[in-house]
């Protein structure tokens, strides 16, 4: 086993140090100094569960064989840990950037070295190794980064601490959470400039917003009242704050904003300044210190906006168990429904919480048999639905808690954890109003779009399926890829429809008044509807689907509209249009997949997406590459992540998606993009695949295939012949994603070419080579070609070879023989093949030549 530690009373260097050193060792585990700094502790406090660390005490040290130290070289600075560690039993690596010492451990390997932070050396080694990072870890090291260097105003900052600064912004780091938890010293007169304007200063509470103003007044000048405002910030734990101080013959105005509900600016601007909403500054000249203080004060309530509720970011309908629920229980519906933790109640009262780490925690010890109840976290804090996100997050701070129950009139009505204070905080969910859409839905009609781009006949059996459902009370919507299409301008008559009610029932209604048939699927609600007209339509029930475990297949029960479409892949593709009469066309758009179009942008649901069923990365490159869009960050990261899940997917589910995949238009930039993610690395393992092969065969299938023809072949499993042409045994391998006869028919013909003595290339007609190739399909042939990367000569021949073929005309059949009173049997089969040489060869043109030539040659 491997671990990771750093110094007691951790500071984010040390962090920082630690989640990077990860990086390079992903199976070493961090663990957590007893001690942690303010600053990183208030850190934690919201991030903690989104790092996987472990306490000294649930770590069996006997099986530890390396320990990693990260801005630290001694074990006198670990703390308690540096008691679980046998120095003489374990090899030691080092990364540190403090002078070395007498009492640093004799290391394996040791990066010793005078920058500014510790992190820049492990950073300049993950970024020589190319790999990649999220901005969520970008921001961790970039803080620090900052945070050791003074923001790059100390002394010992170098040159490289820099170029990784600059390296973390490229990755996303985020610099307004990098504001919010980063600390400097201050110098003697600063310290008592600040102390002055703390001591002299007034709060001011405005709808769940704390804001300070101080105000000073002094002869001599003091530069730094900017960062002294920041420094303010972070002693009084403030939303926002103003400082009005007077030295000399001017007044200088600072506002500082931390929350995205208060827009300093105008204020500012009043008094002659500028900036931005959340940093402003004026200075006023021979002013009125008193006037320009009371200015301050009666402005301050108009540069706060309306606050975001509990209730506007609580997860609703909030899923609860019981105390006599089981630890293993608990731990299925955590994952089932993505939930990191569930309120405990006890005859309808709200008795405790229960979360993953107190699941996983009792299922390492064996106790999965047990009830929460003896696990759980009692006399539960719990929220008002009218609370400001502010408050919300102070109290989860105070608090140190992750979850918090939301109640109205003692009814638990959803809940609030870290999760959805982040997406809040730091998410794009925002409107002009502050808001979160989180529970109303984005509603705008698409009518005319509905009647640009559908039939007009599908168009009018939509709204007779609406009128049908309003008669038995249920709400019908069009959903999926066609919703998707019609935002964008693509024509597609692929009918989805889910109805909030029985979606088997409601088939059947469909069958009795407008016709057709039925066929029910009753384990997954669904049935699908043939239309006298042909057409087929699968009618759903709401339903959600959960699953037991990373990659299985998922299991469904019944739901509402906008649990169905949080089931979907992306959020493009997890939109509805209502059909019923009153409200034909509306779109219901939960999760803003119509502004993800208008941006061009593929973004998943929520972060399990991918662990639960990672086809949907090869669906995400599919949709990437059919509509020019991209993912964004967060879910490309997702991506990356995730990509080992595929080795857990079975082959046939992996097979019918690369088959889809590179039936489309750009195959070899899909395989390109998967090769990005890591996806090509668990299907070929560390073999190199050769792209200009690739593109030789994608060009060949595009001059000598017909598009028609192409979209029904095989020449997508070809693609995975050359994906795998640089592995051992790679048509065995390839034969695992076959999905038919047809499949496998290719993969051994291309295996029979690559074994034959190539005497077909030697021939110098046409005909000869069709003698050869004859039972060969397209696809297997230009698939050899790519693969044998053929002189131009051979491959000109191969090619002209199989345009010529396309157009060989059916001269004579076997009935043309049996009336020249040739015996049917093989010598059939000989003739017309001889037959179809000589037209290749120009030897004959017509029926009547390839008669003349059977009668010259067998009568």
């Amino acid at each position: 086993m491997q671990v990771i530690i750093s110094h007691v009373n951790l500071d984010f260097d040390g962090l920082a140090s630690m989640v990077a050193a990860k990086k390079l060792y992903p199976q070493a585990k961090l663990i957590l100094p007893s001690k942690q700094g303010k600053t990183v502790e208030r850190f934690l406090a919201i991030y903690r569960d989104s790092l996987n660390l472990y306490h000294p005490n649930e770590i069996n040290w006997q099986e530890v064989r390396t320990v990693i130290m990260v801005d630290i070289a001694s074990l006198q600075r670990t703390g308690d840990v540096a008691k679980y560690i046998n120095d003489e039993e374990v090899e030691f690596i080092v990364y540190d950037h403090h002078e070395e010492s007498d009492h640093n451990v004799q290391a394996k390997l040791a990066k010793i070295e005078k920058v500014g932070a510790t992190v820049t050396l492990i950073l300049e080694k993950i970024k020589m190794k190319n790999i990649s990072i999220t901005s969520f870890e970008a921001t961790i090291f970039a803080l620090g980064l900052y945070t050791d260097t003074g923001s790059f105003t100390y002394l010992s900052t170098t040159s490289r601490d820099l170029k990784m600064a600059s390296y973390l912004i490229e990755n996303g780091a985020n610099l307004q959470v990098i504001t919010k938890f980063s600390e400097s010293p201050l110098q003697e007169e600063e310290q008592q400039l600040l102390q002055c304007l703390i001591q002299q200063s007034e709060e001011h509470y405005i709808d769940g917003i704390d804001i300070l103003i101080a105000s000073h007044q002094q002869n001599e000048y003091i530069g730094g009242l900017a960062f002294l405002s920041r420094k303010a910030l972070e002693m009084t734990g403030t939303d926002a704050l103003i400082f009005v101080v007077e030295m000399g013959k001017r007044i200088f105005i600072v506002g500082r904003s931390t929350s995205e509900r208060i827009d300093i600016l105008p204020l500012v601007k009043k008094l002659g300044g500028g900036g931005h909403k959340k940093a402003a500054s004026a200075m006023v000249k021979d002013g009125n210190f008193h006037e320009v203080l009371t200015t301050v004060r009666d402005d301050i309530y108009q540069v706060v906006k309306p606050a975001i509720t509990a209730k506007d970011i609580m997860t609703s309908p909030v899923k609860v168990v019981s105390t006599k629920t089981s630890i293993e229980d608990a731990g299925k519906m955590m994952l089932r429904y993505g939930h990191t933790g569930f309120p405990v109640l006890e005859n309808e009262k709200l008795v405790g919480v229960i979360s993953r780490r107190d699941v996983d925690k009792a299922k390492h010890h064996g106790l999965g048999h047990a009830p929460v109840k003896g696990y759980m976290s009692t006399n539960p804090i719990t929220i008002d639905a009218a609370m400001s996100l502010e408050e919300v997050q102070h109290l989860m701070i105070d608090e140190n808690v992750g979850r918090l129950p939301v109640k109205d009139n003692e009814e638990i009505i959803g809940i609030i954890s870290r999760t959805n204070v982040i997406e809040a905080l730091h998410g794009e969910q925002l409107n002009t109003a502050g808001k979160v859409h989180l529970d109303r839905p984005l509603e705008i009609t698409l009518i005319d779009r509905m009647k640009n781009f559908l039939s007009i006949e599908n168009l009018q059996l939509l709204k007779q399926i609406g009128k049908l459902a309003d008669q038995i009370n249920y709400s019908a919507y069009i959903i999926g890829g066609i919703v998707r299409d019609l935002i964008i301008g693509r024509t597609n008559e692929d009918i989805d429809i889910v109805v909030e009610g029985n979606g088997i029932d409601f088939a059947n209604l469909l069958a009795e008044n407008l016709g057709g048939t039925v066929r029910c699927h009753e384990k997954f609600a669904t049935a699908t509807w043939k239309h006298p007209s042909r057409l087929k339509i699968d009618i759903t029930s709401a339903r959600t689907e959960y699953y037991d475990y990373p990659a299985a297949l998922p299991n469904v029960e019944m739901s509402s509209l906008k649990e169905d479409l949080f089931r979907r892949d992306f959020t493009i593709n997890a939109m509805a249009i209502q059909i019923n009469e009153d409200h034909f066309g509306k779109l219901i758009d939960y999760f803003h997949g119509f502004n993800d179009i208008k941006q061009n942008k593929i973004k998943v649901l929520y972060n399990l997406s991918f662990v639960e069923d990672p086809t949907r990365i090869l669906r995400a490159v599919r949709f990437e590459q059919r509509f020019n869009f991209k993912m964004d960050q967060q879910t490309f990261d997702l991506a990356m992540i995730s990509a080992d899940k595929i080795a857990s997917t079975s082959k046939p589910r992996i097979a019918h998606e690369l088959s889809i995949l590179l039936k489309e238009k750009h195959p070899v930039e899909s395989l390109v993009r998967l090769g990005e993610i890591g996806i090509i690395r668990y299907l070929i393992g560390t073999h190199s695949f050769n792209v200009q092969k690739l593109k030789t065969f994608k060009s060949l299938v595009d001059e000598i295939v017909p598009l028609q023809q192409n979209q029904n072949s095989e020449t997508w499993v070809c693609y995975l012949v050359i994906l795998f042409s640089e592995t051992e045994n790679e048509i065995e391998l390839v034969k695992d994603y076959c999905l038919n006869n047809e499949s496998l028919k290719v993969t051994d013909q291309i295996v029979e070419l690559l074994d034959d003595n190539q005497n077909f290339l030697k021939e110098d007609t046409l005909g000869a080579i069709h003698h050869s190739l004859k039972n060969y399909q397209t696809e297997s042939i230009i698939c050899y070609i790519a693969l044998m990367q053929l002189q131009e000569c051979f491959a000109n021949k191969l090619k002209k070879y199989l345009q010529n073929r396309t157009q060989i005309p059916k001269l004579i059949d076997g009935n043309d023989l049996l009336n020249l009173n040739i015996e049917k049997g093989p010598l059939f089969a000989k003739i017309l093949l001889e037959i179809e040489c000589a037209y290749l060869n120009q030897e004959i043109h017509s029926k009547e030549d390839a008669i003349s030539k059977v009668k010259r040659e067998y009568l």
